[in-house]
């Protein structure tokens, strides 16, 4: 018999009325159920939060800080159990789940060091004009209030992590949204921050259709969500000018020139490309590389392809099933229309259920969706260009604007293309990726809106307040 996961509310463990039963993507199998909150479900938490702020909000950074390592130290503790769940909820290979979770322990006692040396300011008026001089500011931050996280299925818990940390440490209280598929690994990180001994109503879990409170959770707080495009910019429709952050899709472009190294380069797009099977918002989904070392890319890139294990995830294979059907009959529709306009396959399809194998996909031109939209899925398109402002202007045109990498042994000229192209980060030599996770990440046009990255997040969830002082002279 399946486990029934419980919500943690107010500092208890609750059940709903009604249950979502959880299935293994990779299996089929039942791997537990989690409540389905109604309504009325929901406003419990939400009360229950904004009762509580006020007593968490004042308490000293310090203070705060303390909760935070009790919780790291207990997901470093729980790491391989967590992660274990985490590989079976997600098809995620069981190395990297559990690397997920250690990470997250990590983001935790990185945000609970950080958050203890974010000082205000004083600031003297006469610095702008002498009728001010007399005129003294004291600059701090306080909470935006209530912060509602919402993580996204392919790193349920580490992103989960990366909201949830810097929200408490800047003063908020948090009601965290697993993804439905995600949610038992969600609910595990909730225990994690229950023994740490967080008082009642700071912390609090929301599991639910989104079909039934998707709308409902968010016309509440301030609101941290990673997930599609799609449901992003609904959620900032809704917000309205509440504090909201956004981390949403990419159509990330690897930009190859005439001089890169390109064994550094084919090893760095395949492991960009092909990660936790494609499934990621950074991973590398396009190369836009130029003609006249395209065949030697592309023989490299497909060699290694080809050494790519593909398994379930206690296998720890390299490609894992894809965490639903209508992912992977997505993926597989982008491949069979990009071979029908004339792009050519350097494998042969090959699909097992959700398990699609890994895809390298030649000749790929503007006219195909492969070029524009986001798989998800582990299929890679080589476009060839002819000069450096051809694939600067293809890589910009996409709605997207994560990230991108530049690959060339000529480091002027790459950072000269880095500024030009409309992305949140540029990588040199390397694969796009989201860490490390002190750096601001971010993404313009579709891809997001404010900046994450722990001393950004612990920013961004927290609002300056001046009180200005006149004294006399």
């Amino acid at each position: 018999m399946t486990e029934h996961y419980l919500n943690y509310v107010n500092g208890e463990w609750r059940d709903s009325a009604d249950a979502i039963e959880i299935f293994e993507p990779a299996t089929g199998k039942s791997l537990g159920t989690v409540p389905a909150m109604s309504h009325e479900d929901v406003d419990y938490v939400m009360d229950s939060a904004k009762k509580a702020l006020p007593a968490w909000r004042a308490l000293s950074y310090v203070e705060r800080a303390a909760y935070l390592q009790k919780a790291a130290d207990i997901l470093y503790r729980d790491a391989e159990k967590i992660g274990s769940t985490l590989s079976k909820e997600i098809a995620k290979g069981l190395k990297s789940s559990i690397g997920e979770v250690t990470r997250t322990a990590e983001i935790v006692e990185y945000t609970a060091k950080v958050g203890v040396t974010l000082d205000g300011e004083v600031m003297e008026g006469g610095n702008f004009e002498a009728a001010s001089k007399n005129k003294l500011a004291v600059v701090r931050r306080e909470p935006v209030g209530l912060v509602l996280a919402i993580s996204p299925f392919n790193y349920p818990v580490n992103l989960a992590g990366s909201k949830i940390a810097p929200a408490l440490m800047g003063g908020n209280v948090v009601a965290f949204k697993p993804p439905t598929q995600g949610a038992i690994s969600g609910l595990l990180l909730a225990k994690a921050f229950a023994e740490a001994g967080l008082p009642a109503g700071v912390f609090n879990t929301i599991t639910g259709r989104g079909r039934v409170i998707g709308d409902y959770i968010v016309e509440h707080p301030a609101v941290n969500f990673t997930g599609s495009s799609a449901v992003g910019k609904n959620i900032g429709k809704q917000a309205g000018m509440r504090p909201i952050m956004l981390e949403l899709g990419g159509k990330d472009a690897a930009i190859v020139l005439e001089d890169a190294d390109l064994d550094l380069t084919a090893k760095n797009i395949v492991a960009g490309a092909f990660g936790y099977s494609g499934q990621r918002c950074t991973a590398v989904k396009r190369v836009l590389v130029m003609d006249s070392v395209a065949d030697e890319l592309v023989e490299k890139v497909t060699a290694l392809a080809k050494d790519l294990t593909v398994g379930m995830p206690e296998e720890d294979a390299d490609i894992t099933p894809l965490i639903d059907t209508k992912s992977a009959d997505y993926v597989q529709g982008l491949i069979e229309e990009a071979a029908e306009k004339g792009a050519k396959p350097l494998f042969d399809f090959k699909r097992e259920g959700n398990l699609i194998y890994p895809m390298v996909m030649d000749q790929v031109t503007t006219d195909m969706r492969l070029a524009w939209e986001e798989p998800f899925g582990p299929v890679l398109p080589f476009i060839r260009v002819k000069s450096a402002d051809e694939a600067v202007k293809i890589a910009n045109e996409s709605e997207y604007g994560l990230q991108s990498s530049v690959f060339s042994r000529n480091f002027e000229k790459a950072f000269a293309i880095a500024g030009k192209l409309e992305v949140g980060t540029v990588h040199i030599n390397n694969k796009t990726q989201r860490g490390p996770d002190n750096f601001p990440f971010l993404g313009v046009k579709s891809s997001g809106a404010g900046v994450q990255g722990v001393k950004y997040s612990i920013q961004a969830m927290t609002r300056v307040k001046s009180v200005v002082f006149n004294i006399e002279g």
